[in-house]
C-alpha cells in the first residue's frame, strides 16, 4: 500500500458499494435506530443490531456448526469461517440502510441544517456505540 492511500481519510463509503442505489428501509429497522437514539440519550438499553430471528436463526446456525465439530473438524472450522463471513456481511447492509437513511434525512451537504447534522451524528454515534457493546 502506498504512502498516499495510508495517509487518505477513511469514511465509511469505503466499505459500501457507493455505486448502487440505496435500498428504502424498513419501517422496523428505522424505528430500532430511533429507539436506540432514544435509548442511549436516556442512558438506557442500546438497541440490537439485529432483529431477534436473525439473531436466533445465526445463534442456531453456530450451534450446529459447534455440534458439527466431532464428526469433521476441518469441516466445522470452514463452515464456522463462512457463518462469521454472513454475520459480518449481514452487519454491513444493515449499515448500509442505516447510512442511507443518514444520508437521506441529512440532504446535500451543502444545504444540510445544523440540526439535520447534529441528528446524523447522534444515529453514528448510536451505531458507534452498538459496534463498541459487542
Amino acid at each position: 500500500m502506498s504512502r498516499e492511500q495510508d495517509d487518505r481519510a477513511l469514511g465509511t463509503a469505503d466499505f459500501l458499494n457507493v455505486g448502487e442505489a440505496p435500498r428504502p428501509l424498513e419501517t422496523q429497522a428505522s424505528q430500532g435506530q430511533d429507539a436506540s437514539a432514544s435509548a442511549r440519550a436516556t442512558g438506557g438499553e442500546l438497541a440490537a443490531l439485529f432483529d431477534n430471528d436473525v439473531s436466533q436463526d445465526f445463534r442456531a446456525r453456530w450451534t450446529e456448526v459447534q455440534g458439527s465439530f466431532v464428526d469433521d473438524p476441518k469441516m466445522a472450522v470452514q463452515h464456522a469461517d463462512e457463518l462469521v463471513a454472513q454475520v459480518m456481511k449481514s452487519l454491513a447492509e444493515s449499515f448500509a440502510k442505516q447510512r442511507a437513511s443518514i444520508e437521506a434525512d441529512v440532504g446535500g451537504a451543502d444545504q444540510a441544517s445544523t440540526e439535520n447534522l447534529r441528528i446524523a451524528l447522534r444515529s453514528y454515534r448510536s451505531f458507534f456505540e452498538r459496534l463498541l457493546s459487542l
